[in-house]
């Protein structure tokens, strides 16, 4: 189902798990389309407007949703996001990307970014139909991240926030609202990220433009990442992957990310100076050509056989 917003998009919905989630569906011209969702609890719009209008001025058609409980999409309760919940979400959206009109199912392409960036390597591992990947500062290593995250904050603070945490996850068991945590914030807050580039937040995907967005998460969500290690999947991810770094990342490291790149049979690595949002500030223009560069020639170029992987890191 859908309705019209405007010419370049238009609202459509998915069902995943029983919810209805939203997306927005940007008609293309060559065929090919781009799936894409937004950082942990960064709904579809100030996540993916960027990149999905160029993306989609580039000719390929784009589908940028909402996870359950996040966004405009369904599902309670609000902003407790479980991880297999939202790797399920990425299935729903590529098995509804392959129905849409226009779109060649052999040349369909996933990307996110942050904590999704790292479930690109997941979901690109699950679904060997794919045609690419493109994990942009992933979190390819929860402990790793976390054990990183800790030098950026104060030790009362953290025990504070594991302790809403786990309260929160005591009080999901028996159906009790979640305990919200901001998703930013200095160090000596309760909050999810206190490294300093992920202040850098608000330039990067100007909140104030996008009301209705929280930017808070649910205590134990934020908590259950720091387990979490999808890196380890690429290894099984069979279609053309591009991990995009940059150097200077304190929110999403950088050696875990590489190491995955290099992990993967047809893996490739971008690195850049500069920080986790980088790609949305003044790296914004190399991210995107480099981005597209690498679409066109695993999606539209004929396929060959002798074409060789990049796995040497490519500085822009």
């Amino acid at each position: 189902m859908s309705e019209r917003e405007s010419v370049e998009r238009e609202k459509v919905r998915f069902t995943s798990g029983g919810t209805e989630c939203a997306a927005w569906h940007y008609p293309g011209t060559n065929g090919a389309c781009v799936v894409m969702a937004g950082g942990f609890a960064v709904p579809k719009e100030p996540a993916t407007d960027l990149f999905a209008k160029r993306f989609n001025q580039a000719g390929f058609a784009v589908l940028a949703f909402d996870y359950r409980r996040l966004g405009e999409s369904g599902g309670q309760p609000r902003l407790a996001l479980p991880v297999r919940d939202q790797l399920d979400d990425w299935q729903a959206a590529i098995d509804f990307a392959r129905t849409l009109p226009g779109v060649d199912s052999a040349r369909l392409a996933v990307w996110a970014f942050s904590a999704s960036g790292g479930h690109i390597f997941r979901v690109a591992a699950r679904d060997p139909r794919l045609g690419a990947a493109i994990a942009q500062t992933p979190n390819a290593d929860g402990p790793a991240t976390a054990r990183n995250a800790a030098r950026h904050q104060r030790p009362l603070a953290m025990l504070r926030f594991t302790g809403r945490a786990v309260l929160d996850a005591l009080g999901g068991l028996v159906g009790r609202p979640p305990r919200l945590v901001p998703l930013v914030g200095e160090p000596r807050t309760v909050a999810m990220l206190t490294t300093p580039d992920a202040l850098d937040t608000g330039r990067a995907l100007r909140p104030e433009r996008y009301p209705d967005w929280q930017q808070m998460v649910a205590a134990r969500s934020a908590l259950r990442l720091t387990a979490y290690r999808p890196g380890r999947d690429a290894a099984r991810v069979r279609c053309p992957l591009l991990v995009f770094v940059c150097d200077q990342d304190q929110t999403s490291l950088v050696e875990p990310s590489v190491r995955a790149a290099k992990r993967a049979p047809h893996g490739e690595l971008v690195r850049i100076s500069g920080g986790h949002y980088a790609p949305f500030l003044d790296k914004h223009e190399q991210a995107v050509e480099a981005q597209l560069s690498f679409l066109r020639r695993h999606l539209l170029e004929p396929a060959r056989a002798d074409r060789p992987a990049p796995v040497d890191p490519v500085r822009h």
